[in-house]
């Protein structure tokens, strides 16, 4: 079953036999990052001797949950600038566990974050619906496959380089002309690959903070609704980036870190709904929950 548009532009996506219903607004996406190195939770759910703390992991995942996530994004690898390539046996570690107890205790929608065919199998095995891919599928030519046998929905975003080659934000244009222009076009091959795949049930992601300044950051939030015309729902991940916590840094003062950058995460999720957001994906449910009901309110 394919992804159909509903009549005002929103959609419902079969994501693994279960439907993701975006035709009633937008949804929440909770992060749950068992990695050692991630920009904000690093480390959070890691124990020293043996590896990830599943059962925090889990009762983190439940929390969300009940703060209003529809969605739980589960990566294994680190995908800040700088973050070092872990193996595929060693993100399966850190990530299947979660997926399976999450599958088995609750019903909510598991989404794997991923770019490697491997993890992604062995997540939708165990119990995934869908793949948040940052590469929109071009670190991995085998994904696609993966996806499509086990019909799962796909999360598109358009990344310009490998986070390992990847800087930080900074106040310097990258160079691209005019990047929304560069993001539609990126995003419009990825969704071609994947419907070459007999993929249809697509989620597209600009993609902020991945290689981009902290002006065109802006200039893509701002002119966000013109990625509609893809035809596709919006994920916006702007939760804690850097280049919300470059604006908000007083004169003489340093870059406030990323645990003081949830007034400005709301209020530049409260910008992506109105601009067409489909999907918050966020550290922060309720906060972001609250927002979410705020614009829904005026719609």
């Amino acid at each position: 079953m394919s992804s159909d548009i509903i009549t005002d532009g929103r959609f419902r996506l079969n994501c693994a036999g279960r439907i993701l219903d975006l035709s009633k607004g937008p949804v929440i996406m909770g992060i749950v990052n068992t990695t050692p190195d991630s920009f904000y939770d690093g480390g959070t759910f890691q124990k020293k001797v043996c590896g990830v703390d599943l059962d925090r992991a889990f009762d983190h995942a439940l929390a969300m949950i009940k703060a209003g996530a529809s969605i739980i994004d589960i990566g294994g690898e680190s995908s800040r600038p700088g973050a070092e390539v872990v193996s595929e046996a060693e993100e399966t570690r850190r990530t299947i566990p979660l997926v399976a107890m999450l599958r088995e205790r609750t019903d909510v929608l598991i989404s794997i974050d991923t770019y490697k065919a491997v993890v992604a199998g062995e997540a939708l095995r165990a119990g995934a619906h869908l793949v948040n891919d940052i590469s929109g599928f071009t670190f991995d030519e085998g994904l696609p496959a993966i996806c499509r046998k086990y019909g799962a929905g796909v999360i598109l975003m358009h990344t310009p380089v490998k986070p390992d080659a990847m800087q930080w934000s900074t106040g310097i244009d990258s160079g691209e002309e005019d990047i929304v222009t560069s993001v539609r076009r990126f995003l419009q091959q990825s969704i071609a690959r994947a419907e070459q795949h007999g993929i249809d049930d697509i989620i597209i992601d600009p993609g902020f903070g991945f290689g981009k300044s902290v002006g065109e950051n802006f200039h893509l939030l701002n002119h966000l609704s013109s990625l509609l015309t893809l035809g596709r729902p919006i994920l916006a991940g702007l939760s804690r980036k850097s280049f919300l916590g470059h604006t908000i840094t007083r004169p003489g003062s340093d870059t406030p870190p990323p645990a003081e950058r949830l007034p400005a995460t709301i209020a530049a999720g409260t910008i992506a709904l109105l601009r067409g957001a489909s999907i918050l994906r966020v550290h922060d449910v309720g906060e972001a929950w609250q927002s979410l009901k705020i614009v829904g309110s005026l719609q």
